[in-house]
């Protein structure tokens, strides 16, 4: 049976691939910094509504972690949204899931967590699929690599941060409540948000106003489910189990953006896809 840590993580891929689209939605008015803002407001709202309703504590019990936290999701998070503003929505979110590898790694390093075997297998099937999906230059030649190294590096880039901001919500989660651990990224978001976004900011026109709305909704419920699923899971495993965005994401990238995959992208997704079920059914052992 599908343990409930994996199944909240599947459901957090599902919300956070449809963020992804409407970021890729938004990207085209906005600069990706100002998204970031946008949804840093609505989490900040969203979340501490939810604790003053419940009558929490808003502030947690280890604050410094907390911002620590808070600090590497806004950096990961501007990261991503960029490569998501440029470049197709499935690489995009596909370089942004060697993310898993990092986590184990950094679990291994500051949570001394085993690398159980199913771990390990499901992230090297996974990283066989995002070489497929991304086909770097060096291995397939100039002619086959489309994706500028620019935002493909930044995507990396955000992957490592997110990773480690992981690592910190999994310390976390054994003290604090999920949404107390989800409030701190808006308390850090959004005044960094700031000061680069001045010279660029553009003001949101009609419809990109709902846009930025569902950024920040599908966010929430993301994050909320996310820091769920790594309380019950290890930070390997669970977060394995969200190479499924890559899946969605590709899917509304058809849907939505005309962006058709080719055989190498879908061969790529589908070993992602595979990998991550078996490792969600995969009993927990060495």
């Amino acid at each position: 049976m599908i343990s409930l840590g994996a199944r909240y993580m599947a459901a957090s891929a599902l919300a956070f691939s449809v963020m992804m689209a409407l970021v890729k939605l938004a990207g085209r008015h906005l600069p990706s910094q100002e998204i970031v803002l946008a949804r840093a407001i609505v989490t900040l709202v969203l979340s501490y509504g939810i604790l003053k309703a419940a009558r929490r504590n808003p502030w947690g019990t280890n604050r410094r972690l907390l911002l620590f936290r808070g600090v590497l999701g806004f950096v990961g998070l501007s990261c991503v949204y960029y490569a998501v503003t440029h470049l197709p929505l499935a690489e995009a979110t596909v370089l942004h899931y060697v993310q898993p590898v990092f986590t184990s790694l950094l679990a291994l390093l500051f949570l001394r967590e085993a690398l159980h075997r199913g771990v390990v297998l499901s992230c090297a099937a996974s990283l066989v699929g995002v070489v497929l999906v991304t086909r770097p230059a060096f291995l397939f030649g100039e002619a086959s690599s489309a994706l500028d190294p620019v935002a493909a590096g930044v995507a990396v880039l955000g992957a490592f941060f997110s990773a480690s901001a992981y690592i910190v919500v999994r310390r976390l989660a054994a003290t604090e409540d999920p949404v107390v651990i989800v409030l701190y990224f808006p308390l850090v978001a959004v005044p960094a948000s700031i000061p680069p976004l001045v010279p660029v900011a553009v003001w949101p026109a009609g419809i990109d106003w709902l846009v930025l709305l569902g950024v920040g909704v599908t966010a929430q419920l993301g994050q909320v489910w996310l820091t769920r699923g790594l309380q019950k899971e290890t930070a390997g495993r669970a977060t394995a189990v969200t190479y499924l965005q890559v899946v969605f994401c590709a899917l509304w990238g058809v849907l939505f953006f005309g962006e058709v995959p080719n055989a190498w992208t879908a061969t790529g997704a589908g070993l992602i896809l595979v990998s991550t079920l078996l490792l969600a059914i995969h009993p927990r052992r060495p």
